[in-house]
């Protein structure tokens, strides 16, 4: 295999990845905006930091302020590189092992490689959409 069949999830080191966070504000609305953040250190970069790091950003940053006053505080995997994607649009909803529960845990431990996405959403509206996934705009 030359270097250029080399898929870039595998070829990029998880030292110096880039990931997209799709940061979700209303499910049934279907209203997200992705964050995407690059050279990150997927093997050092912890749950909660990445978190901390997204809440930063949307308060900090242009174009967020519809964002700033939504109660994020759960990611879950969306898809990896190269994996196939769920047909909901704004998150998959399937795949609660997805889910990721210890903020302690490096990104790396979860296994994020580059170009993975993550959602990043309000549990209790997550569990909300779950049981009456309905979406509002469509007829």
């Amino acid at each position: 295999m030359s270097d250029e069949d080399i898929p870039v999830n595998i070829a990029v080191p998880k030292t110096d990845a880039t990931i997209t966070v799709r940061v979700i504000k209303s499910f049934e609305y279907r209203t997200e905006k992705s964050l995407i953040l690059h050279h990150l250190n997927l093997e050092q970069l912890t749950v909660g930091q990445l978190k901390d790091m997204v809440r930063q950003a949307i308060q900090t940053q242009s174009g967020w302020k519809p964002y700033r006053n939504v109660e994020l505080d759960t990611i879950k995997l969306y898809t990896k590189a190269h994996g196939a994607k769920t047909t909901n649009l704004i998150i998959n909803l399937d795949h609660d092992e997805w889910i990721f529960d210890d903020d302690s845990k490096t990104l790396a431990e979860m296994g994020l490689e580059n170009e993975s996405e993550v959602s990043f959403f309000n549990r209790k509206a997550y569990e909300e959409f779950k049981q009456h996934p309905d979406v509002k705009w469509e007829s």
